[in-house]
């Protein structure tokens, strides 16, 4: 039977957390740096009771855009993946994540990949009036392809307007799901765009920008003249709280939705239920499979103990994930295998069934013999790791407590550590990192595991010929059908792979349900998998809510 001193751990750290009002889970995607909460104490914009055709709505401080609602630095991207409201996309991700339409009526790709032909709608207009055209697509895509500080666009080499309703995008290389990319850029106005823009958006979107409070609040209004569906909710106050703050506004009725974590998912609010959203939204930690080493510049790299394929595979098999559901999310969650579970290009053979006796029995024939402390050893070299975790997150700090725990029964000595992270990415090249990652794409997959100029993945040494050449092969498939099954290989082929019979240089742990405080009579319209990152996902189709 499983030792309950990892939920006398869990239970423990998210306690302490939930006391001191600091288990804000702060979602930065991988890549970015978190940005620090505002300063509680703040003066806010009085909240009231919500109209019939109005909600208020509390996210974290760091789903604030910083740069403002412009697509190239950032809106739509990173912690802001959505599609934005303010403007219109090319495409959408349907429920199911295939791609559907928005401004687009069609889209042709040619043979060789290198051409994107879309054809756009003739009946839109921005809210100042001028009319969307081609143009303004190919403008916004020249644009954030010399500017963007998100989202890469070096696969794009010109967007050019044919005529008013028909864009072609030039690749510099054969793209396959592009569409995916075309789902969160939004289209602005060649006419009115400048430097101030991100500060006051103009667009063609479901709502238009009234008011902007920094570090407070964001309130929407309903774009009179939106071409799309009806807008049943017309106006839309965001407005920006910590965790604690959060909940405590629920509690005073003050906001009609507010995010949470599992930490708070036993209480109790008068008036309020529960809503539990399935994510792509994983946590998982790096194994690097270098033996250790130094780069160039003096950066510790590879690892001597998680460079054996056999220990790597033991750590998948002897993770019991359900009970990492049950200790640290509250059953809020569901087991994690792969970067991309749930999603269209997901390969099952990443899945695996929880086996410590299993996981030992590797150890033992791979040559770690268990030592008389209860750690393993083989050839000198002590089985042990250091794992990090963002010293920020109480959720992944529980979930790095709880890998230590269960590690430790199966004689591998794991210590923890909280870091910042402007340490974290250099240091997870030598030390497993507890991550957080998840996306509406396949480049999540791509971002990971493909290597880089200098022979390794980015952010954990790791290398596979066969795996590049599938996630290339998948990026110049002529249909995104075809591209779907070139990533699963990329997964697992039959004989290689990043999976349990493969490399294993990843071990997922959880998807994390995005939880929220609803008041009882507000219909939050249904929900796709929401991508990582607790923010804007929610608001999606903010628009199709209603009161009851």
């Amino acid at each position: 039977m499983k030792s309950r001193k990892s939920s006398l751990i869990v239970a423990l750290i998210l306690g302490i957390s939930l006391l001191a009002a600091c288990g804000s889970e702060q979602e930065a995607p991988a890549g970015d740096v978190p940005r620090q909460a505002e300063g509680e104490g703040q003066d806010m914009a009085p909240l009231g009771e919500s109209a019939g055709n109005s909600v208020i709505v509390a996210m974290g401080p760091s789903s604030e855009p910083e740069a403002g609602f412009d697509p190239a630095y950032g809106w739509g991207a990173g912690e802001h993946v959505h599609e934005p409201l303010i403007q219109s996309t090319l495409t959408v991700t349907n429920p199911d994540l295939s791609i559907g339409y928005d401004l687009a009526t069609d889209m042709q790709v040619s043979e060789d990949g290198m051409t994107w032909t879309v054809t756009i709608r003739d009946d839109v207009s921005f809210t100042d009036g001028e009319p969307l055209t081609a143009a303004d697509v190919a403008f916004t895509y020249n644009t954030v392809k010399e500017t963007s500080s998100v989202n890469d666009f070096t696969m794009l080499k010109e967007a050019v307007a044919l005529d008013d309703t028909t864009v072609e995008f030039h690749m510099a290389q054969a793209y396959s799901i592009w569409p995916y990319t075309m789902a969160i850029v939004g289209i602005v106005p060649e006419h009115a765009y400048g430097p101030d823009y991100g500060e006051h958006p103009i667009g063609s979107g479901r709502y238009l920008m009234k008011q902007w409070d920094k570090g407070q609040q964001i309130i929407l209004e309903a774009n009179p003249d939106y071409y799309g569906e009806e807008i049943q909710m017309k106006q839309v106050t965001i407005v920006f709280m910590e965790e604690d703050a959060a909940f405590a506004a629920a509690k005073a009725g003050q906001v009609d939705l507010a995010y949470t974590a599992a930490a708070y998912s036993d209480q109790a609010v008068e008036g309020y239920e529960l809503l539990s959203f399935e994510t792509v939204d994983n946590r998982g930690f790096n194994l690097p499979t270098i033996p250790a080493g130094t780069k160039e510049d003096g950066t510790a790299i590879g690892n001597d103990f998680t460079a054996d394929l056999q220990v790597r595979r033991a750590i998948n098999l002897g993770l019991d994930r359900q009970e990492m559901l049950e200790n640290v999310v509250n059953g809020y969650g569901t087991p994690a295998y792969s970067v991309c579970d749930k999603m269209p290009w997901y390969n099952p053979e990443a899945e695996v069934e929880y086996n410590p006796k299993e996981a030992e029995a590797i150890l033992d024939q791979a040559g770690w013999k268990m030592g008389a402390d209860g750690i393993r050893e083989k050839d000198g070299l002590r089985a042990a790791f250091h794992l990090l975790y963002p010293a920020s997150d109480s959720l992944r700090q529980a979930l790095a407590a709880d890998t230590q725990n269960q590690l430790g029964e199966l004689g591998i000595e794991v210590t923890i550590e909280g870091v910042g992270w402007d340490t974290a990415y250099d240091r997870a090249q030598a030390e497993p990192l507890m991550w957080g990652w998840g996306a509406h794409s396949p480049m999540e997959l791509y971002n990971i595991y493909h290597t880089l100029e200098d022979g390794l993945a980015g952010y954990s040494p790791y290398a596979n010929e066969s795996v590049d050449h599938y996630m290339d092969e998948a990026l110049a498939a002529s249909d995104l059908d075809t591209s779907y099954e070139l990533w699963k290989k990329a997964q697992w082929d039959g004989s290689t792979g990043i999976t349990q019979e493969g490399d294993i240089p990843w071990i997922w742990l959880v998807n994390i349900d995005h939880l929220y405080w609803a008041k009882e009579n507000l219909k939050v319209a249904e929900q796709k998998l929401h991508p990582h990152g607790h923010g804007w996902s929610i608001v999606n189709n903010v628009d199709q809510w209603t009161w009851q």
